[in-house]
């Protein structure tokens, strides 16, 4: 038997996953960015905020449509303890200093791409989705076997994610024009770095792939 990682979504077996796609790392007001001063945020930011705007949300919401159209499980993964102070994130997570309590606004998915209905959203504590929550379970439940990623950020949470359900035996489809991290350099290197775990594809074919299914 041929083996191969380009096969097309059947809607039927599949799920878009958007990663930390949230106020705290995607809106301007997001306590990662707290303090700093303008003319530091805009020289460290500018970029990777022009971006999300100009392109990557707008790609997001373009998949998220297509998506839920077709029928396929949309979901979403925030950085959220599951306590106020943070007890329970990962060591790393401490020594970096993420803490995005629990209930805050921090750790709601973005406006732009909010999720409707009974869509799932499982807060995690790590950089893995599927280390620091339940969702291989919760996906092979919902009989998951194509899982589509987008979100933030490229080279750190989403490389983390593709991996890892790679190894756990799903087939990934990374929409590259729907992920982003922090220079272009870096996004371009993740995405030649990760390519050998998942089919790659841009916004536009898989809109249309899902047009067709």
């Amino acid at each position: 038997m041929n083996l191969t990682r380009d096969v097309p979504l059947k809607p039927d077996q599949s799920a878009l996953l958007f990663i930390d796609v949230q106020n705290f790392a995607a809106h301007r007001d997001g306590a990662e960015f707290d303090g700093l001063p303008p003319d530091d945020f805009a020289q460290k930011y500018g970029w990777f905020f022009d971006q999300l705007d100009t392109y990557v949300i707008p790609n997001m919401q373009a998949i998220q449509s297509a998506c839920r159209t077709a029928g396929v499980e949309v979901m979403y993964t925030t950085i959220e303890s599951l306590t106020l102070d943070g007890r329970d994130r990962s060591l790393d997570y401490k020594i970096t200093g993420f803490n995005v309590p629990k209930g805050s606004w921090d750790g709601k998915v973005v406006d732009q791409i909010a999720p409707v209905g009974d869509e799932i959203i499982l807060p995690k504590s790590s950089s893995s989705v599927f280390v620091s929550t339940h969702i291989d379970y919760v996906l092979r439940n919902l009989g998951v076997k194509q899982i589509v990623i987008s979100g933030l950020i490229t080279d750190q949470c989403v490389e983390s994610a593709i991996r890892d359900a790679c190894d756990l035996g799903y087939l990934v489809t990374q929409v590259t024009d729907a992920c982003l991290t922090y220079t272009q350099d870096r996004h371009d290197h993740s995405l030649q770095t990760i390519k050998g775990y998942c089919r790659q594809v841009t916004t536009a074919e898989l809109v249309a792939e899902l047009a067709d299914a």
